[in-house]
């Protein structure tokens, strides 16, 4: 299995948070690729079933519920270029700051809406970090994303 990680982000927090995922779950999934989502569309998913391959997009909010400026393609190919995703199995990290208690996290919860409307396969629930919360991203995200990892391992064999 390969996990790779879709990061979006303004001021890099979502792709320190899936470096250091990549760092600490190397033992449970050997083959683990962080990718700025810069200029990706739609088609980043079409060889998820050929590589066996599980997806984390892992993306910051920006603005006012915002997705980062450099996951806006990728984000908007999902709705212009709409295809059936049922080969695809999927995480979501999303961050944000409660503060801005009216759009909370809506990178990754808009990003999770756009994929299960195409069909794609949610594996457990998002993990929201709040940055108000005084608390390490990166930690938190590696910490999650090992229990997150176990779930998607038991489904995989379960499927099988």
């Amino acid at each position: 299995m390969k996990l790779k990680i879709l990061v979006g982000t303004m001021t890099s927090t979502a792709d320190y948070v899936a470096q250091a995922i990549q760092m600490d779950c190397a033992d449970l999934v050997p083959d683990i690729e962080v990718q700025l989502m810069d200029g990706l569309e739609i088609s980043v998913f079409d060889s998820a079933a050929e590589e066996d391959a599980v997806y984390l997009i892992c993306t910051s909010t920006y603005g006012q519920g915002d997705i980062p400026d450099n996951a806006r393609v990728l984000y908007d190919s999902l709705d212009s270029q709409p295809k059936f995703l049922g080969h695809v199995r999927y995480g979501v990290i999303a961050l944000g700051d409660r503060t801005y208690q009216q759009t909370f996290a809506f990178g990754g919860k808009k990003f999770d809406e756009r994929l299960q409307g195409l069909g794609a396969q949610r594996i457990g629930e998002l993990w929201i970090h709040d940055a108000s919360s005084g608390t390490l991203p990166e930690t938190e995200g590696a910490e999650w994303c090992r229990q997150w990892l176990a779930q998607v391992l038991a489904s995989t064999e379960a499927a099988t």
